[in-house]
């Protein structure tokens, strides 16, 4: 742990995070993200900050105005959060024991990559064990599955080898499969390595193996979610746009086609344009890499050398040609970094916010990264090919009569987890609905839970 919170820190733990330590489950949910977004917005238009709600002066301010934010939760369960401190101070003294820190986006240094890729969707607490100025050196992300053969097990350990060579850091996501050999690859030849982990932070930093290269710095550690929570599929997908934010340039080694992680993870970035994304070309076919160049992905021309290596890593993002004897035989497009200048909703003080764009300014962000409710997940996980109303009302079970409209297709069909096949004839009685990749991807992650 470097230092003592700030009561800002503090006020934005005690509002987000779940605080495990104590083994028992919490008692009232932190806010999500959106809503926390929302809460700051407020605060920033009443020249308040976080800590001001640490007194009761700030909550009765808050009070006042309570109606007018964007919200499901109620005041008082942001009292509730607010009064955990003795829960604090023992997840506090839980991570010190773990040589595990914590930052907020209210510090200056929080990751400086996160604030200006991610903006509004960038987490509002991040757990680490090891250097923490780590995480703005930038590196190559190497992404795939878990189950990978050994051809592409000893083809990414190569490339994380020449990483390396090239004083490259590894960025990955820490699980089974390329992840792991990528990461290893790299610190086995002396190299640097970034671990962006969905779970499991306390278990990784305390790994015998992970001990040394954390020690002498070669290794970082960080997490969104507490040290202590386990695994569920929707984790490693948030994980997925930390990993490609904290990079300079990505490489896809293997995905399916059409879902699982690695897939919803690339195809969210082709949009999001954190970072140029390349996919493996060379060894076997991939009909799932194939889709990915067909949608602005580029094919990685398998450098040899370490120079080779970091002009791709660090390419400005111009033309890139296509393979001899690869798929395609034409000049791909570039894929544009991330926009400059993108908003960033600063915990900080009025004095300093006249220097920075107005909330009003501030673009909202495309995806707030919003979980399936029960009910979301139990629409999403009946909805095949396209449905009618009676259908869906059907497959959840529900008895005729019952909205399933404001229960179960409005909340999907705002969050893009699902799309009616006529939008623009939104009550015809011929109306269907059908799952999105979005939502395809949320199915794939409820079966790793």
């Amino acid at each position: 742990m470097n230092g003592e919170l700030s009561p800002n820190a503090q006020a934005i733990l005690l509002l987000t995070a779940p605080l495990l330590a104590g083994g028992a489950r919490p008692t009232v949910r932190p806010l999500p993200l959106g809503d926390y977004n929302n809460l700051v917005r407020y605060l920033r238009d009443t020249a308040m900050e976080p800590a001001d709600l640490l007194g009761s002066e700030g909550l009765r301010e808050l009070d006042n105005s309570w109606s007018r934010l964007k919200t499901r939760r109620t005041l008082e369960d942001v009292r509730r959060l607010l009064q955990r401190g003795f829960l604090l101070a023992q997840a506090l003294e839980r991570w010190r024991a773990r040589a595990i820190w914590v930052v907020t986006r209210a510090d200056d240094d929080y990751p400086n990559r996160l604030r200006k890729k991610m903006g509004r969707q960038r987490p509002p607490v991040l757990y680490g064990c090891g250097d923490r100025d780590a995480l703005d050196a930038g590196g190559l992300a190497v992404v795939g599955s878990r189950k990978v053969n050994d051809e592409l097990i000893q083809y990414t350990d190569r490339v994380g080898r020449l990483a390396a060579e090239a004083a490259v850091p590894i960025v990955s996501g820490g699980a089974r499969g390329v992840d792991q050999t990528a990461m290893r690859g790299s610190l086995e030849a002396g190299g640097r390595a970034i671990g962006v982990l969905g779970n499991n932070l306390e278990r990784a930093a305390l790994d015998r193996g992970n001990r040394e290269p954390l020690m002498d710095g070669r290794l970082v550690l960080v997490s969104s979610f507490d040290p202590a929570v386990r695994f569920r599929g929707w984790q490693a997908m948030e994980r997925n746009k930390q990993i490609y934010a904290l990079a300079d340039s990505a490489l896809v080694v293997n995905s399916d086609h059409g879902h699982g992680g690695t897939w919803a993870g690339a195809t969210e970035q082709l949009k999001l344009h954190y970072v140029p994304l390349y996919v493996r070309s060379t060894g076997e076919p991939s009909r799932g890499l194939d889709a990915l160049v067909a949608r602005g992905a580029r094919w990685w021309s398998e450098p040899e050398t370490p120079d080779k290596l970091r002009e791709i890593v660090f390419d400005d993002g111009t033309q890139v040609p296509a393979l001899a004897g690869s798929p395609q035989g034409e000049l791909f497009r570039s894929e544009p970094e991330a926009a400059p200048g993108v908003a960033v909703v600063r915990e900080s003080r009025p004095a300093e916010l006249a220097e920075r764009m107005t909330a009003e300014d501030e673009p909202e962000s495309p995806d707030e990264a919003p979980v399936p409710g029960k009910n979301e997940k139990r629409l999403l996980l009946v909805m095949s090919g396209e449905m009618s109303r009676k259908e869906i009302r059907d497959a959840v079970k529900l008895k005729s009569g019952s909205d399933v409209k404001k229960r179960f297709l409005d909340p999907c069909l705002d969050k893009g987890w699902i799309e009616m096949t006529m939008p623009e004839k939104e009550r015809s009685p011929r109306q269907r609905f059908r799952i999105t990749s979005v939502g395809r991807a949320w199915v794939e992650a409820f079966k790793d839970e």
